[in-house]
């Protein structure tokens, strides 16, 4: 279901590409009707009007999708493009096309900036990499598409650019049938607005399964801005009799975590003296902590997260054949039917047996937080609290101190749990309240048999079975503690204590949103200038030199029918690229592509400084020039192209990222505007070898501060990542405070 919804929503971007490279051939013709050759300040508004509207919406699109949601922007963007097409298609003067490019433009700002947000919040973490490169791979399609049409029309005696500008209305027309009755809207925007019901129906759809309550559950947490946060640690193994008899087992700090079978439960205790950002003291990467603390402590945060995480990405640990759900994303657990008898599911729902279901998503079915009753004989006796309670498919954590989790996977490895604290307080009451806690289980420790980690002070038994887990603890998004005298079953979710607020400025100047926003405008405004703009304006004269345009010529073609054949070659180019890193966005991560994809555009820019300046034969410049150019293209969509776009969509909380996205955004079109209307004048004042060596630099900048600042945000759920920047943020205010 995500990726049907992913794939309708990019078409969008496939208007985009489209309408760029339209009106690329479409102005040669528009010039020669309305004599614009000697007024170039008009051909220029033609092409920039698109741009200017795309700033200009851009401005205000990201506040107002956060209150009008996600799917009606679309749907609005989509009937911008139709419309546009329409007027242009009429265009008596050059006036009215001009507003035509207006209102187009006004169209691709909303598509450029929500679509890869609409991708982010509809997408699981395992594959939401892939499927936001979506948008780059069908923008360049978009491109190819109409660059052949174009091209197919000039070949005709009298090219109508009218009917070039105007056809984009019939795949505007197609957009807009997908986002009204195809697309639906986005569960996080959903949630947000205290739509739990509407949410849950387009989370089931998209999962493709009926229990979605852990993702559910997840999205209510994601509303929190801030918030205070730490970094825990648990070694977690199995309670059995051995331990349980030792000293272990009157550990006030001990969880205990009961599995779906009857006689199987784990223990899980904190892994003490250890700092709030243990995790990072003790697994940050050799390389970060050398460089005399100038990496930036999240980046080192979030490196030591995928450098222990288990090696199968989908987290179905071979290690625990029977860990259940604990660290799995499917039920993949023995079915005890002694157990089911006691079960009542909510009317209407129906469990899928565990027998041919295998590893399949389909299995996991848990309640937002099961209640266990354990008796001092430590029998196990479940009960039905009429929520959705599958205690096959759930793992159920309970303290010896009388504290409850109820854990489910939310994606990528991480579980969600609660604990359920009920101390009492100085004057003898009972105080209750919820902790939030985002589980994930760390890498194999050691050996499969677990012989070389053991709980604190005790030596591990020989056959027993550890992992290490990280725990991000904090207090629940939405929860009163007044609520706790109902018994709720579960958090916010099923007792919101507020209704849930929109976005406010307040929420961007927390630590967490400034250093995201750092991040995001930092790498929207280094990929502008890294020079894609200037080699894709001297493709054709390259591709001139090397031959291509006598060889077209002397097929009978025009030199500006070739020149728009080139422009199709080139873009052409440009997809097998786009779809090895969709492949590679997940497995290898966003950062680790733009780190070695960026060297190679530096050596491509320093090649086309050094064929500029070295007098060499034409053939041998024309050759390398063109290796250099093609090498810079693929090199630029498999990172630097898409991934800005994909880490901007992904490191802002639900409540601000309309607002977020949309500065980000705002940064890309400005410093669009300010590249594109540099190149000739740069051109003329430091030439060819000047602009590309300058842009060289820029990419060498750019390589620095992806290893500095960008983190690797590959398979982790969206709130997880804000949670880790807020974090953070705080590390780093706390580091200079000292």
């Amino acid at each position: 279901g995500a990726v049907l919804v992913a794939v309708a929503a990019a078409i969008g971007n496939l208007l985009q590409g489209w309408d760029n490279a339209t009106i690329a051939g479409a102005v040669l013709y528009i010039k020669r009707e309305f004599s614009l050759e000697s007024e170039p300040t008009i051909e220029g508004l033609i092409v920039a009007m698109s741009l200017i509207g795309a700033t200009c919406i851009t401005t205000c699109s990201g506040g107002i999708s956060d209150w009008l949601g996600r799917r009606p922007m679309l749907i609005i963007s989509s009937v911008l493009y139709c419309v546009s097409g329409l007027v242009m298609l009429w265009s008596p003067n050059v006036y009215i096309l001009l507003l035509a490019r207006l209102l187009d433009g006004f169209g691709v700002g909303l598509a450029v900036t929500l679509v890869p947000v609409y991708i982010s919040e509809t997408a699981p973490p395992e594959i939401r990499g892939l499927l936001n490169t979506l948008p780059q791979f069908t923008g360049s399609i978009g491109m190819f598409l109409s660059y052949c049409m174009v091209f197919g029309m000039s070949l005709s005696e009298l090219p109508n650019w009218r009917l070039m500008l105007g056809v984009l209305s019939i795949p505007s027309l197609i957009y807009f049938i997908l986002t009204i009755f195809f697309l639906p809207e986005s569960p996080r925007w959903l949630v947000s607005k205290g739509r739990m019901i509407e949410a849950k129906k387009v989370l089931q759809r998209l999962r493709g399964r009926e229990d979605v309550a852990g993702e559910m559950a997840l999205l209510v947490e994601g509303l929190g801005v801030g918030g205070e946060t730490t970094i825990e640690e648990y070694i977690i193994g199995p309670a059995n009799e051995d331990i349980e008899d030792q000293d272990i087992s009157d550990d006030k700090d001990q969880i205990k975590l009961y599995g779906p079978e009857e006689g199987l439960s784990w223990v899980a205790r904190p892994v003490t003296g250890q700092s709030t950002l243990g995790i990072v003291s003790r697994h940050g990467s050799m390389a970060s902590q050398s460089t005399l603390g100038l990496v930036d402590p999240l980046v080192t945060l979030f490196g030591s997260v995928h450098e222990k995480a288990p090696e199968t990405g989908s987290m179905r640990s071979a290690l625990f054949p029977h860990f259940g759900s604990m660290f799995s994303v499917g039920g993949n657990q023995a079915r005890n039917e002694e157990w089911d008898d006691d079960i009542v599911p909510r009317e209407g729902e129906d469990y899928p047996s565990d027998g041919g279901g295998g590893d399949s998503d389909e299995n996991l079915h848990s309640p937002l937080i099961s209640r266990q009753t354990t008796s001092l004989d430590k029998d196990i006796v479940p009960t039905n609290h009429g929520s959705l309670t599958s205690l096959r498919h759930g793992s159920l954590m309970q303290s010896t101190t009388g504290e409850q989790v109820g854990s489910m996977g939310i994606g990528g490895g991480w579980q969600i749990a609660w604990q359920l604290s009920e101390k009492v307080g100085p004057d003898g009451k009972k105080e209750g309240g919820f902790k939030r806690i985002y589980l994930h289980q760390e890498g194999v420790p050691g050996s499969r048999r677990g012989s070389l980690v053991s709980l604190p002070g005790n030596d591990a038994p020989v056959d027993s079975e550890y992992v290490q887990a990280a725990a991000l603890v904090s207090q629940p998004a939405l929860y009163a503690s007044e609520l706790m005298k109902q018994h709720p079953v579960g958090p916010a979710m099923v007792h919101p204590a507020e209704t849930p607020k929109g976005p406010s400025w307040k929420d961007i100047f927390e630590p967490g949103v400034k250093h995201a926003l750092v991040v995001g405008i930092g790498i929207q405004i280094l990929q502008q200038f890294s020079g894609i703009n200037g080699v894709l304006y001297y493709t054709p004269q390259i591709l001139e030199q090397a031959g291509v345009g006598v060889l077209l010529s002397n097929l009978g073609i025009s030199s500006s029918s070739a020149s728009l054949l080139i422009s199709g070659i080139t873009t052409l180019l440009m997809l097998p690229s786009i779809a090895v890193a969709m492949r590679l966005m997940d497995i290898a991560g966003r950062r680790s592509l733009l780190l070695s994809t960026l060297p190679v555009l530096i050596i491509s820019l320093l090649v086309l400084v050094i064929g500029s300046v070295v007098k060499m034969g034409n053939v041998v410049h024309a050759a390398i020039s063109t290796v250099s150019v093609v090498l810079y293209f693929c090199f630029f969509v498999m990172g630097f192209g898409p991934i800005p776009n994909i880490l901007c969509a992904e490191i802002f909380p639900t409540r601000v990222r309309g607002v977020c996205i949309a500065i980000c955004a705002l940064t890309f079109w400005i410093c669009d505007i300010i590249v594109t209307y540099s190149l000739p004048v740069l051109l003329k004042s430091v030439g060819l070898a000047g602009v590309f060596g300058m842009y060289a630099v820029v990419c060498v900048i750019s390589w620095v501060f992806v290893f500095l600042k960008v983190p690797e945000t590959k398979g982790m759920p969206l709130e997880v990542i804000t949670e880790f920047f807020s974090v953070g943020a705080k590390q780093v205010a706390a580091a200079k405070n000292n």
